[in-house]
């Protein structure tokens, strides 16, 4: 069954490691000695610290005692309410993490609201609401939110955040209100001060900026749906973290004198827009450099408008943070047309390579890469080769004829699909699966879009996507979800009134026989890597999958896993990682229009969401828990009078949004 849609890419005591980094981080953060000698361990950036490691040195929870955890305290979003009141407000699944700071928990919303939590019992201390949802719609006419960040000098301690409507705000952390000195009355409008004048409903901010130093990085969130030849660009700024004051400008599309302008034929750095940072960013104060994952420009699989490489799309970017200037970079994509934007933050790593200390940076894609580079100037880790991939027979297009292939560590996720990749428990299902990929254009990776349906593996969804991997700093393995989930894309020619493009895209995903996945398991899988010698330790199915299907009866079979994205929280003693509940079926009713009439999303099929612990250096399933709703957001964890609490984000949609804190009894 194809369900064909348009794009929803956007409808990711112990540091060895990481000790200059959050010794840094550490000193922008209030009151956080304080907290310290109050048995706290504070949470202090999205990824739990700037190089969104992911990790926390806390062990109280440990494989002895997971099982004895309990929901301490359950807190309801203040987007219900607003819901309640305007129920044609559309919001994205509740998809933010949170921050632990000097005793004070705090979260935004899908709506773009800001609250302060008490961390051990979820009872509110205020809450910041700047009403982007009372005015005209927003990015892909919904409402997204992942979460904020925090800056302090230690006597002024702010947070700092994007809204959904465009605006960068900053809030007194003790009263939650707009802090005078920056911007006009604490906010800067952030479609002032692009290149060229944007539409706000086609601009926000979903993800939190990344704060180095007195200097506030941003990125955007720009529609990819219904497409026209001039979107907004996706320059990433640079803002003063006291005033609010734009202080430079990268140009993710190089304009006419600049680096890489060459990459854009034709004129097309004129008008091509996105190729935006959409997702999060990470940071390494110590050298004071900013890494941006660049998506895929307009239009994410048509590229017959904009030929050439097009640098800095789905490229990893470095930056100096005070100046704006580029130090390095690599792209991952040539010429886009896959929708393989980078849409996990970069997880900052120290590691040895034959004694050789490396200060590295992974970057994890929806390909199921793992590009490993030296974070300071750039270069491999391991080799990245060149090599030829299939070439595009489409009109006007002209594919690039090489993509960059790493040597280390191997793909953890399947890419390009034969007929030997299809499912086979039984004759019967064989044989319907090599009837349903009859009805399509397949090939390996980077295989481009056809005139026909193109099927896609990995899929727009990855692969490896926003919720991206963990690392732990003192085994130094990196640990990445991925799902197997093949998309479909076919390129139409669009309705003039749509968009002036001379095709856009229609995407969908793939079914196999009896609504079973079309190809063989994992479907959904954690892969633990070696990053010291680039090799894969294990890889451990998430989720159970499918067996109770009636088509597997009497089968004895392994847990199957998920097609269902999983996000990662790593302490010293677990591997925790929280999985969805599938929600495509949502993302295709918003699209068409119909959201009113989707399903709830805990109903969207057998499989509930779930929380689960693994065994760090096996993979073994140690412990899971079903959850009241979906869960998007990554976990995180903290200390708070002596007890080690778990908390994420649930709900949303059509469900009551928010947090679940679990501790020992």
């Amino acid at each position: 069954m194809l369900h064909s849609v348009r794009s929803a890419r956007q409808l990711g005591s112990s540091f060895l490691c990481f000790s200059t980094v959050c010794a840094v981080a550490a000193l922008q953060v209030s009151a956080d000695s304080k907290s310290v000698e109050l048995g706290s361990r504070p949470w202090v950036a999205y990824g739990g610290d700037l190089a969104n490691t992911k990790y926390s040195p806390l062990d109280q929870i440990d494989a002895a005692n997971v099982a004895s955890l309990e929901t301490v305290w359950r807190w309801s979003s203040p987007d219900n309410a607003v819901v309640d009141q305007h129920p044609d407000l559309l919001r994205f699944p509740f998809e933010s993490t949170p921050l632990v700071i000097g005793g004070v928990l705090y979260t935004s919303t899908a709506l773009g609201q800001v609250v302060a939590l008490d961390p051990a019992t979820g009872e509110t201390r205020w809450v910041y609401d700047p009403k982007a949802w009372d005015r005209e719609q927003t990015v892909h006419s919904t409402y997204l939110h992942r979460g904020v960040s925090h800056w302090s000098d230690g006597d002024d301690s702010r947070i700092i955040y994007g809204t959904p409507d465009a605006y960068l705000i900053a809030l007194d952390t003790k009263t939650g209100k707009p802090t005078p000195s920056f911007g006009a009355a604490g906010k800067v409008d952030l479609t002032k001060g692009l290149r060229r004048p944007i539409e706000r409903k086609h601009y926000g901010v979903s993800s939190p900026p990344v704060i180095v130093g007195d200097v506030i990085v941003v990125g955007s969130s720009i529609t990819d749906a219904d497409p026209q030849q001039s979107m907004p660009p996706g320059d990433v700024r640079g803002f003063d973290v006291r005033t609010g004051e734009q202080l430079w400008v990268f140009r993710s599309i190089p304009q006419e004198g600049e680096f890489g302008h060459e990459t854009w034929e034709g004129g097309s750095w004129k008008y091509t827009g996105n190729t935006n940072v959409w997702t999060v960013m990470s940071a390494d104060p110590e050298l004071g450099y900013v890494y941006l994952p660049f998506s895929t420009p307009t239009n994410d699989w048509y590229g017959g408008v904009r030929h050439g490489d097009n640098l800095f799309a789905e490229s990893l970017v470095c930056l100096d943070a005070k100046t704006g200037k580029r130090v390095w970079h690599f792209q991952m994509v040539h010429h886009g047309l896959w929708d393989y934007d980078l849409a996990s933050a970069p997880n900052l790593v120290d590691i040895e390579i034959l004694g050789r200390p490396i200060k590295a940076v992974a970057q994890v894609s929806k390909q199921g890469f793992t590009y490993v580079f030296d974070r300071v100037t750039g270069e491999p880790v391991w080799p990245i080769e060149e090599r030829a991939v299939p070439q595009s027979k489409f009109p006007g297009e002209k594919s690039a004829p090489t993509q960059p292939f790493p040597s280390k560590p191997p793909p953890f996720e399947r890419q390009g699909i034969t007929p030997d990749d299809l499912i086979s428990f039984t004759p019967e299902l064989r044989r319907e699966a090599l009837e349903i990929l009859k009805r399509y254009d397949y090939g390996p990776l980077f295989a481009p879009p056809t005139e026909g349906t193109l099927l896609q593996l990995p899929g727009p969804l990855g692969g490896a996507n926003w919720t991206g991997a963990a690392f732990d700093p003192e085994t130094r393995l990196l640990y990445v979800p991925s799902i197997t989930w093949p998309g479909t894309v076919e390129l139409t020619k669009p309705d003039p009134e749509v968009s002036d493009l001379p095709y856009i895209h229609e995407v969908g995903f793939a079914e196999g026989p009896q609504g079973l996945p079309l190809l063989e398991p994992p479907y959904g899988r954690v892969t633990a890597i070696d990053l010291q010698r680039g090799e894969i330790v294990w890889v451990a199915p998430l989720g159970d999958g499918p067996l109770d299907h009636p088509a597997l009866a009497g089968l004895d079979l392994p847990r199957l896993g998920w097609n269902h994205r999983g996000a990662p929280l790593l302490t010293k003693t677990l591997l925790f990682v929280g999985q969805e509940a599938r929600h495509w079926h949502y993302f295709q009713a918003l699209l068409d229009g119909d959201v009113m009439d989707a399903p709830n999303e805990t109903s969207l099929s057998k499989f509930h969401p779930k929380l689960y612990a693994f065994d760090k250096a096996t993979g073994e399933q140690i412990w899971q828990t079903d959850l009241p709703a979906n869960v998007m957001g990554a976990p995180m964890t903290y200390m708070v009078g002596g007890k080690q609490y778990v908390t994420f984000s649930i709900g949303g949609v059509r469900a009551p949004a928010g947090l679940v804190s679990l501790s020992l009894p």
